[in-house]
């Protein structure tokens, strides 16, 4: 249903909630609240301790106007309250100076208390004379400078009504399970009674998003041929002997997992494995000695990569690895007379092994013998890609490789059709990156210093958690802080690399920063993992508190990859204790599998397995809150919908549309 359906949602305010991603009353009433405020909690500012979240209904006296001289823009608002004299003051929000005037408030904000002078700092607002019907708790959405508080409720409160919100799960599975209405949850998630209401209405929205994921990927996986048709001849002698052309020797993790996907392509059924291990952990020598039992045995091998960048990368290493064997680049960037050959080569069989991008997944493609097949950096490919590419051979074993590491528990749920391998140890030569948590004393300091290592030959990474500025708080985007630190360090190259640019071009620009042409790569969260850059040393990473802990080990590990020391720096937009917690456990591991299991201790499967996420799949639970257990509710449910007697046609097609979209799944 269209948002000009609700009453005044005017075309200007229709636009400001599309840039929040609301098009349609559905994606209203999944559109879910931040925060709470508990109307009952307002405090006296003569009761504010430093760094605690605060209700005060106050009087603004006079709003300052922009301060543009800093380098983050400021506004500040003197208050009172009783007699009692305090200030609220916002970071890189010009807009609030024009929305605050004179008059009674209530403010939500972070507190400081320094030397006796109190202030909240970006806190929300809302005219006291706006909020005489609001009682008990109520709800804070994100906003935009074009939106009130007001406006996202009365807008909301329409939307549960008219809203389809029938829910996908079978009644008997409904009424044997005791689950809460879905109309109801939706109801409660934007208007709780109290928190533990709120609780329970997050779990049963999660439960429905999840039950029909779920139900999506077992449509997809479901029905395939598992018999083996291949036969392979390779013996454990030919393995060990192309193990021994490493450099280096392997680590009882790879030696396992090799050994695992031998067994595997003996075994009566194909096989379907995840390779997991941390940054640096050698996965892909291990991807090599599976490609080479198949080559070996006279069958043909398939590389699939997520860029060009790293297709070329793999294609080198290829060439390196495999002297005897015809190995071929497909990419979009490959001329039409090469794709031609080399498509003839794969029909014909001549080429034992290609290396690329979703090109290798057109149509077109076709090969003599295709019988394993590599997907790298797995989560950037749906289930419905590496299906096609398996279905271009007879029962074509499949390794598909993550270097994001997910507690097993959850990994359980998601590639419930796959063998799990973890490679739980490193290679010795990998060095530690020495972790940082700079604060905004030390910020000119840091730039001093990588501006004597980009002098000296170094590179460095900074990354920027948006593309645009945020309107909520201190966020600089991307392209402002390219221009800032042009001119903070005059002396390095910066290039600019972010979403919006296109493919070819992202790619031509990571491949010219690993040639050297430029010092410092100024980035949104895009850096290509498993990209090698041996002279970036030092990684930057901007409001690191809006990242989940997992996609901060995975930045980091963009660096330490040649012999130098290297460094990564983590900046707070936060002076929160949670935010410091949380980054403190980056300095304390550097062990993916830990910082996985931490982080979902820290933030709960609703932000581990939602917020951080790409993909409208995973961003229908934004800002939720829910336990790993829901998850493993939704499974059951699943399993039991799919193989019982039930009609489950809506299911179908619900699944099936979101089948379309698995593809961009990113499991932080």
């Amino acid at each position: 249903m269209e948002l000009k359906s609700l009453r005044y949602i005017s075309e200007a305010r229709e636009k400001e909630l599309n840039k929040l991603q609301i098009f349609t009353v559905e994606d209203l009433v999944k559109f879910y609240p931040r925060g709470y405020l508990d109307l009952t909690q307002r405090q006296s500012v003569r009761q504010l301790y430093h760094n605690d979240m605060a209700l005060v209904a106050c009087r603004v006296t006079q709003v300052s106007p922009v301060n543009f001289r800093s380098r983050v823009k400021t506004v500040q608002a003197y208050l009172e309250q009783e007699g009692e004299h305090f200030r609220a003051v916002w970071f890189n929000q010009p807009y609030v100076a024009g929305k605050l005037k004179a008059g009674d408030y209530l403010f939500y904000g972070r507190v400081r208390n320094e030397y006796g002078q109190v202030s909240l700092v970006n806190p929300t607002f809302e005219p006291i004379d706006q909020n005489y019907r609001l009682k008990g708790i109520v709800p804070v959405y994100p906003m935009r400078a074009g939106l009130s508080q007001k406006i996202v409720r009365d807008a909301v409160r329409q939307a549960l009504v008219k809203a389809d919100l029938e829910s996908l799960i079978p009644a008997p599975l409904i009424k044997k399970y005791a689950i809460m209405p879905l109309a109801k949850a939706y109801y409660q998630i934007h208007n709780p009674t109290s928190m533990e209401e709120k609780d329970a209405a997050a779990e049963r929205i999660a439960l429905e998003e999840y039950f029909v994921l779920l139900s999506a990927f077992q449509l997809v996986k479901g029905g395939k041929e598992d018999v083996r048709t291949n036969k392979y001849a390779v013996t454990a002698k030919d393995v060990q002997g192309f193990a021994s052309r490493f450099p280096f020797e392997f680590t009882q993790g790879q030696k396992q997992a090799v050994n695992e996907i031998f067994e595997s392509v003996h075994a009566p059924g194909r096989m379907n494995r995840l390779l997991q291990g941390d940054v640096g952990s050698g996965k892909t020598a291990v991807a090599l000695c599976g490609i080479f039992m198949a080559v070996k045995s006279g069958y043909q091998a398939a590389y699939l990569s997520p860029t060009e960048v790293l297709a070329k990368q793999n294609y080198n290493i290829l060439l390196q690895y495999f002297p005897d064997y015809k190995v071929a680049y497909l990419a979009g960037s490959t001329t039409a007379k090469e794709k031609r050959a080399i498509k003839e080569g794969l029909k014909s069989g001549e080429i034992a092994i290609v290396c690329g991008t979703h090109a290798i997944l057109q149509e077109d493609v076709s090969f003599a013998a295709l019988s394993f097949c590599v997907c790298d950096e797995q989560h950037r490919f749906g289930v419905a890609q590496r299906a096609s590419l398996g279905g271009k051979g007879d029962a074509v074993d499949t390794l598909v490789m993550s270097a994001t590491p997910i507690p097993r528990t959850l990994s359980l749920i998601f590639y419930g059709d796959l063998d799990v391998t973890t490679i739980a140890d490193k290679p010795k030569s990998r060095q530690e990156i020495s972790t940082s948590i700079v604060s905004e004393a030390k910020y000119n300091d840091m730039l001093a210093y990588i501006g004597r290592e980009c002098r000296a030959g170094k590179q460095a990474y900074f990354v920027c958690p948006k593309i645009e500025g945020d309107e909520e708080g201190s966020v600089m985007s991307v392209t402002e802080l390219f221009e800032e630190l042009r001119l903070r360090i005059p002396s390095a190259r910066f290039a600019l690399l972010h979403g919006k640019l296109k493919d070819k071009e992202k790619d031509r620009i990571m491949t010219e920063f690993k040639e050297k042409k430029y010092d410092c790569l100024v980035s949104t969260t895009v850096i290509e993992v498993g990209v090698d850059v041996p002279d970036a040393t030092i990684m930057v990473i901007y409001n690191a508190e809006r990242f989940g802990l997992s996609q901060l080990h995975q930045l980091r590990g963009r660096v330490g990859r040649g012999k130098d020391k290297s460094y990564c720096f983590l900046l707070l937009g936060s002076d929160s204790e949670t935010a410091r917690e949380r980054l403190a456990v980056m300095k304390e591991t550097s062990d993916g599998f830990k910082i996985a299991q931490r982080d979902l201790e820290l933030r709960g499967s609703g932000d581990f397995m939602g917020t951080r996420q790409s993909g409208k799949i995973m961003t229908d639970l934004k800002n939720l809150k829910y336990s790993a257990e829901t998850i493993f509710m939704a499974k059951r449910i699943a399993d039991e919908a799919l193989t019982g007697n039930f009609e489950v046609s809506a299911l179908r097609i619900a699944a099936m549309q979101k089948y379309h979209s698995l593809s961009e799944i990113v499991l932080n």
